[in-house]
């Protein structure tokens, strides 16, 4: 099988496998849980025209402001049939676009905000992602993430490490990625990190350092 070819099909279990989990992301977040406080707290800086990838059933939704111009991708057709009843619910001008975030045309310096939570986990190629940050949002724009990985505890980042292949094929997302070091060594300007859960769990507030 050639590389193109085995990156394909990479793609399309990925897709088949949030397909599935779909009615779950659709589920309404509890206002006194940890997930609902931190998207909370992060995605209030959010404004003018956004880009959020992979933007699952659109869990972030109830938390952008009425008059938001917001552009929303996603691999998952389903995921993305939950999302618009979700951007219905909440009255929102939402343009939907069904693409792998590692492909997807998109203008380049045109978002004020681009989200990603919790989805830096799942691409093949998460470097190349947030290289493509850089180039859809505007020279003065913000990037927002709510991101998991590799524990700086060495018990839990063990744990981490033995259960990553079994939820890399059940969910297809992975435990063990060292998220700092990533951001850290892309064209991100990181002007803020708060992490929770031993250091499991980051909120960044970045912009664009080569603009």
């Amino acid at each position: 099988m050639s590389q193109s070819g085995g990156w394909e099909v990479e793609i399309n279990r990925q897709i088949q496998l949030f397909d599935k989990q779909a009615k779950r992301y659709a589920k309404p977040l509890n206002q006194n849980s940890f997930n609902y406080r931190l998207r909370k707290k992060l995605l209030q800086s959010a404004n003018g025209d956004i880009l959020e990838l992979s933007v699952g059933a659109g869990t972030n939704f109830q938390f952008y402001s009425k008059d938001a111009k917001i552009t929303a991708v996603d691999f998952s057709p389903i995921m993305i049939e939950r999302a618009r009843i979700r951007a219905a619910q909440e009255t929102l001008d939402v343009v939907f676009l069904k693409a792998n975030v590692e492909e997807a045309e998109l203008e380049d310096n045109r978002f004020d905000t681009v989200i990603s939570t919790l989805s830096l986990c799942s691409y093949p190629n998460p470097e190349k992602v947030l290289a493509r940050m850089v180039h859809w949002v505007k020279p003065d724009g913000q990037i927002l993430l709510m991101e998991h990985g590799l524990s700086t505890n060495p018990v839990f980042a063990w744990l981490q490490n033995k259960a990553n292949p079994f939820l890399l094929k059940r969910l297809g997302c992975h435990q063990n990625r060292d998220i700092l070091k990533l951001v850290g060594a892309s064209s991100l300007r990181i002007n803020k990190i708060e992490s929770f859960w031993l250091n499991s769990v980051h909120l960044i507030w970045a912009s664009p350092r080569n603009k």
